[in-house]
């Protein structure tokens, strides 16, 4: 679960100041709204990483041009881009992920499944259709879920360095991910909560880190980075995270130039 587990790892292997790089951004001179264009790429590139078959340039076209496509094409990240405007406006609390995830998941789920714990047993499935990951019991997954809910409100009830910023943000997606408490959308939710947290302790600015994009460019080792925690959620090691927890702050960094 969410720890101080490599905290001091993670604190060291960061010799920049992730800040600056965010508002560096504020800079560029955009020909749309600032947060639209930001929450249009998490929104593409958290869609694409499912598999859905939609680019960036098709998906700007369709919000800041007024292009139409095919309902169909849009639609998925469409309901993601509602999302990540929702947690723009809203505290992160339990209530509202419940409330995020009806939004992002309106053309993914039945509606009597949007927002709503599973039931079921729930087995993750690798592009060879062998099981990937046997995620938690769902005899166990409110318990887990009442865990992961109480480490969140008191972490953004505490203050916080930059670092430690990014540190549980990562965890937060890696911890929920692998409860996978949803029917669907574990995924999408999971990059969506690790944003929201960030809002909430760097503020708005933070709208502009491309994690999504990151982890969409990067899907090989963002996959493995997961699995190498392990492939039971009851035999989770979460000492071989550090992988994982450092591909958002890391993906700030200015290039090396030779």
């Amino acid at each position: 679960m969410i720890s101080e587990l490599l905290k001091d790892k993670f604190s060291t292997s960061i010799d920049f100041d992730p800040l600056m790089a965010i508002k560096s951004k504020k800079e560029e001179l955009l020909p749309v709204d600032y947060f639209d264009f930001y929450n249009s790429i998490s929104s593409v590139y958290s869609s694409k990483i499912e598999g859905e078959n939609i680019d960036f340039d098709s998906f700007f076209k369709h919000k800041f041009l007024k292009v139409e496509y095919n309902p169909d094409y849009t639609k998925k990240s469409e309901d993601l881009f509602k999302a990540y405007q929702f947690i723009q406006k809203n505290r992160f609390t339990e209530d509202n992920v419940f409330k995020v995830h009806e939004i992002l998941s309106e053309h993914l789920l039945p509606s009597k499944q949007r927002g709503e714990i599973r039931q079921n047993p729930m087995f993750v499935l690798n592009e060879a259709d062998r099981i990937e990951y046997v995620a938690c019991e769902p005899r166990f997954v409110e318990r887990e879920l009442v865990f992961f809910f109480e480490k969140v409100t008191e972490l953004l009830n505490t203050e916080t360095t930059t670092k430690e910023a990014f540190f549980y943000a990562a965890q937060i997606h890696l911890v929920f991910v692998k409860i996978h408490p949803l029917q669907d959308g574990n995924g999408r939710t999971a990059r969506l909560l690790e944003k929201w947290f960030l809002i909430e302790k760097l503020g708005q600015d933070a709208v502009s880190i491309e994690l999504e994009k990151n982890y969409y460019t990067n899907r090989k080792d963002y996959y493995n980075n997961i699995r190498k925690i392990g492939l039971e959620y009851e035999k989770l090691d979460y000492s071989k995270s550090l992988d994982f927890l450092l591909m958002t702050v890391n993906s700030l960094r200015e290039p090396t130039i030779f």
